[in-house]
This record gives C-alpha cells, sequence and structure tokens, in this order.
C-alpha cells in the first residue's frame, strides 16, 4: 500500500521520545500536507534527517501533524547511482525533464551548458532557475515515493563537467553520431564487466536540442571509465532522451523491474 509520501530535513524520528510528536515539515510541505485534507487515522511515509524511512500514523491534524510511529520500513536499495547531465532545454523542456527523470530514479541532475544550447542563462537567471528545478525534483520525490531527493547541481560549462565526471565510475554520453553497436549495455559491461560493484555512481550525458558537437563529445568521453552511446535508431527529442537514458541504465543494472542485470 502507497503513503503520501514527505521528507524530514530537520527531524531525526528515531530521537523523538514522546510516544505522539509533531511531524516537522517544511513551510511548503506542510501546505501541502494541507492541501491533501490529512487527518487522524491516515498513515504517511517519512525519509527523515538521518535517511532513515518510516511508516508513521496522525493522531491530531488540526494545527499541524502530530503522529507515532506505526512502523520502521525497509527502504529499497536501488542497484545503482544515476547522475542525468542534462543539455540546457528551452521553454518548459527542463522542467519536464527534471521531474520526469526524478520518477525515473536519478539522483542528482546536472544542467550542462553546450555550444548548441538554445537557452542562455546568465547568474542572476542560473540561480532563479536552479531554485524551481530543485523544488520540482522535490515535488517529484515525494510524489514518487523516492528514498532520496535528487540534487541539482548548478549549470556547468562542458569544461566543468569534465572534471566533475571523473569522480564517476562510469560516463555515458548519449550521441546520435554513434555506431549501432555502441550501445548501453556493451558500455556497461565493458566498464564492469563480471566486477562487483556496490552501487556504482553512473553518469549519463545527454546533448540539447542541436545536441551535441563532435569535438564536445570527444572532450567528454576522454577518460577511461567513458563511453560515447547509441539510444536506437531514431533521433529522439532532448526531452526524451533526459528520461529514456537514465531509465535504460537503471534497468540495464536490475532496476526498473528487471529481475537480473541486463550487462
Amino acid at each position: 500500500m502507497s503513503f503520501h509520501h514527505f521528507f524530514l530535513d530537520g527531524q531525526i524520528v528515531a530521537e523523538e521520545t514522546a510516544q505522539e510528536f509533531p511531524v516537522r515539515l517544511s513551510a511548503e510541505d506542510a501546505k501541502h500536507a494541507r492541501v491533501l485534507r490529512l487527518s487522524e487515522g491516515e498513515h504517511i511515509s517519512v525519509v527523515d534527517a538521518a535517511s532513515d524511512y518510516f511508516e508513521l500514523e496522525i493522531t491530531s491534524a488540526h494545527a499541524g501533524l502530530v503522529a507515532r510511529i506505526a512502523q520502521h520500513l525497509d527502504a529499497p536499495q536501488a542497484p545503482a547511482s544515476i547522475a542525468l547531465f542534462q543539455g540546457l532545454a528551452k521553454g518548459d523542456k527542463m522542467d519536464d525533464i527534471i521531474r520526469h527523470a526524478t520518477e525515473v530514479g536519478i539522483d542528482e541532475f546536472v544542467p550542462l551548458s553546450s555550444s548548441r544550447c538554445v537557452m542562455k542563462l546568465d547568474a542572476k537567471k542560473a540561480k532563479s532557475k536552479l531554485a524551481r528545478w530543485q523544488a520540482i525534483a522535490h515535488s517529484a520525490a515525494m510524489q514518487s515515493g523516492r528514498m532520496v531527493e535528487p540534487r541539482v547541481h548548478e549549470p556547468h560549462t562542458v569544461k566543468q563537467a569534465v572534471q566533475l565526471l571523473r569522480e564517476f565510475d562510469c560516463v555515458l554520453v548519449c550521441w546520435e553520431e554513434c555506431p549501432s553497436t555502441k550501445t548501453i549495455a556493451a558500455a556497461l559491461e565493458q566498464a564492469f564487466g563480471n566486477a562487483s560493484v556496490d552501487k556504482p555512481r553512473i553518469a549519463v550525458v545527454v546533448g540539447p536540442e542541436g545536441g551535441l558537437s563532435a569535438d564536445e563529445v570527444e572532450a567528454l568521453t576522454a577518460s577511461e571509465n567513458a563511453w560515447p552511446v547509441t539510444l536506437g535508431p531514431s533521433i529522439l527529442r532532448t526531452e526524451t532522451a533526459g528520461i529514456v537514458a537514465p531509465a535504460l541504465v537503471l534497468y540495464a543494472c536490475g532496476g526498473m523491474g528487471a529481475d537480473k542485470k541486463g550487462f
């Protein structure tokens, strides 16, 4: 059974000494809880500041939520930690990509400013967009019952992204000019083979509307842990690729309902 889901950034449930205690939601989440009209006897799920997972029973909802612990839940473990390096897209496309990629299961989102990006962000716009994107990731993580709220980084240039990508176990750069043999499964096989890696960090790079240039792909795949990959014969829109690519990676790693790894 699924419950309305919340993150408690400033509260550790295990440290509550009273049987019934206030649920300390953020102002925005408290507003959301009021909209939901949660009432006494209903149950919610929470991930607290210690990343612990609980089912709570609401005992009062008159002036904020008061609850008791119904049970300590086992948090599902993702097979990999996925970061999406997404080329800046125009209009509301970035909002949609962040929302749906969060539902799919990404843990980090890095807006990527490349040579063919239509969207251009100055410092003021970037700060405003970053706050909006983080709020969208938060809302989507609550809606989908995620155990982790994805972190949205500040926009990176390709040069900055190359530096950040060195921290990952595997980097997959989606490029429409890749040969059909350069699949995600083949790249993951090369990256990990029979090695047992506990929750590897994998970066997925998707270009903007105009795609990535050959020079940018070369720079992004220069390290030994990086490969250009294809998403098939169809040319996908950036807002489609930004959702499909991390979903395919998670499935290949044994997530998204897969019964085993696909590499």
